[in-house]
């Protein structure tokens, strides 16, 4: 089956990425760098698992993500610059800021308390910006 030109896929944990991609044929691989090169497959956050269950305090986010970080870059010569946490069960107040440092342009997040996602709901406002603490990890604005 041939993918249509058009179509797009995104990827997160590189731990179950790895598991597939490492047994596959060097021909599939190359098919697969073709894809990242092209921007049809795009890896976001690219940690090694997520990390609010496996990785909860910051030095586990930070080798979370530097493992994986290091496989895409060697692999496909790739850093993601989206923070993607959609199914995580909690973020610390930290969580923009460390990932703002770690380099990250975004972070898309899905789980809000269900008080809380009512009233953006009503509100209009399920889009904000969250803004990263300047009291944690120094002044950067």
């Amino acid at each position: 089956m041939e993918l249509k030109p058009w179509t797009k896929f995104s990827y997160v944990e590189m731990k179950f990425f790895t598991m597939w991609y490492f047994r596959q044929t060097e021909e599939v691989k190359d098919k697969v760098k073709k894809f990242v090169q092209e921007g049809r497959l795009e890896f976001l956050n690219g940690g090694w698992s997520g990390n609010d269950e496996a990785c909860p305090i910051f030095e586990d986010i930070i080798d979370n993500i530097m493992v994986g970080h290091a496989f895409l870059k060697k692999e496909f010569g790739v850093v993601p610059r989206v923070a993607w946490l959609v199914d995580s069960f909690g973020h610390s107040i930290s969580n923009a800021r460390l990932y703002s440092e770690i380099g990250f342009d975004s972070l898309f997040i899905a789980r809000l308390d269900n008080q809380d996602s009512e009233q953006r709901d009503r509100k209009k406002e399920l889009n904000y910006l969250w803004r990263p603490s300047k009291t944690h990890f120094g002044n950067r604005d």
